[in-house]
């Protein structure tokens, strides 16, 4: 996609807009959001309803020089964009192209890095939570949280048989040997501790939850049914998927001699495989939790935590992974969860495709947010599951509202 297709598309999360060059520290916020985020691109000359309106080109070689030395001069560590001139419908524009950076965190010297590290999220850039910072810390290490010993709980705490015959399960045996090597324990100061992973897996932690609630119409207004599954994450992806086979619709054929049946949504590899992403890629250092609603119209599954390492909504659909739960995805492919990586969201795609759903994935600020569009309209909620009982109460369902699918 040329520049002229990007400004069209407007602002994004590594592309931002600006008539001209403020004499604020703004354009140094953005180019620290970007070099903490997904890097990006910042166009002096656009406005924000994307007008070319182009700079002057008697003095950009003295604006060059003065963003060059904004950025040099306020950055830490060094911030070293590419700054270039494009000519676009005969007007001049003036492009800082920032690279995602390696020395993580990157912030304002005049704030600190406890006040001036920025991240991008969405269109925005937002000052940097001290979750934030020590998560882009890790980052710069190559450490992923759950990699990291949990010292709360102790390991004689954990029912570790629980584990155990989940690899019975596919023929495999697991001892503590077997824990250490896939990092679900380590030995500190000479004794045996679980990482955060083992904590996630078993449970543990406050967040480690999934919230489903079936909706009555298209609104949050009322809801039928509304369960909380926690536990293993084996046993809340089982119970959440469960949730859903309930509340979907189950139709039948006759194919020759036989009765085939099958459900409005493939429950077992689009419904599973959009689950299996939010337990295993979310981020558990955020005090809340994956979200399930089903409504007349949609389903949708709500994700905690944006993509990681500034990935695009285009790269994650084309099949790029980057793992944000380094020990509880390798876990998951250990025990033949996920088959390989990247290929989950393509399989999505291709069974929603053959069965003529709408499916669609998109980034809302920080959260990650999946939609189905259900096929079979206009069958009364009351009428899916007889049993779940009247509507009693109003929902109180803690989120943004989904992709507009009508």
């Amino acid at each position: 996609m040329n520049i002229k297709e990007l400004i069209g598309n407007g602002e994004n999360k590594r592309l931002e807009f600006k008539a001209r060059l403020p004499k604020n520290d703004a354009i140094v916020k953005t180019i620290i959001a970007f070099s903490n985020t997904a890097g990006g691109r910042l166009i002096i000359g656009v406005g924000d309803d994307r007008e070319i309106v182009g700079v002057d080109d008697s003095d950009i070689f003295e604006l060059k020089d003065r963003v060059s030395s904004l950025i040099f001069d306020s950055c830490h560590p060094n911030i070293l964009p590419e700054i270039y001139t494009l000519n676009i419908e005969e007007k001049l524009l003036l492009v800082v192209e920032v690279f995602r950076g390696n020395l993580l965190p990157y912030y304002l010297k005049s704030e600190g890095k406890n006040s001036g590290t920025y991240i991008r999220v969405g269109t925005t850039n937002r000052q940097a939570s001290l979750e934030n910072i020590i998560d882009l810390e890790r980052q710069r290490h190559n450490i992923s949280y759950d990699e990291e010993v949990n010292y709360e709980y102790p390991l004689d705490g954990f029912g570790l048989d629980t584990l155990y015959k989940e690899f019975e399960k596919i023929g495999k045996s697991c001892d503590m040997e077997k824990l250490k090597n896939l990092r679900l324990i380590k030995e500190f100061n000479g004794v045996l501790m679980p990482t955060n992973a083992l904590a996630i897996v078993f449970g543990k932690l406050d967040n480690v939850m999934i919230k489903c609630t079936r909706f009555k119409g298209t609104t949050m207004e009322a809801f039928i049914d509304k369960k909380e599954f926690t536990g293993t994450l084996f046993e809340i992806l089982e119970e959440s998927i469960k949730f859903l086979q309930n509340h979907l619709h189950l139709s039948a054929t006759i194919e020759g001699l036989r009765r085939v049946e099958e459900y409005e949504i493939p429950p077992f590899v689009a419904l599973r495989e959009i689950v299996l992403n939010a337990i295993i890629h979310r981020d558990y250092t955020r005090n809340s939790d994956i979200k399930i609603a089903i409504y007349d119209d949609i389903v949708e599954v709500i994700s905690v935590g944006g993509l990681v390492n500034g990935l695009t909504i285009e790269e994650v659909s084309n099949g790029r992974s980057e793992l944000r739960n380094k020990v509880v995805a390798n876990l998951f492919k250990e025990l033949r969860l996920i088959e390989s990586w990247g290929s989950g969201l393509e399989k999505v795609r291709k069974s929603c495709e053959q069965r003529g759903i709408k499916f669609e994935l998109a980034e809302k600020g920080s959260f990650i947010e999946a939609v189905f569009v259900r096929p079979m309209r206009g069958v009364s909620a009351e009428k899916v599951s007889e049993t779940v009982g009247k509507v009693s109460e109003t929902a109180d369902y803690d989120r943004l509202r989904p992709i507009t699918t009508k």
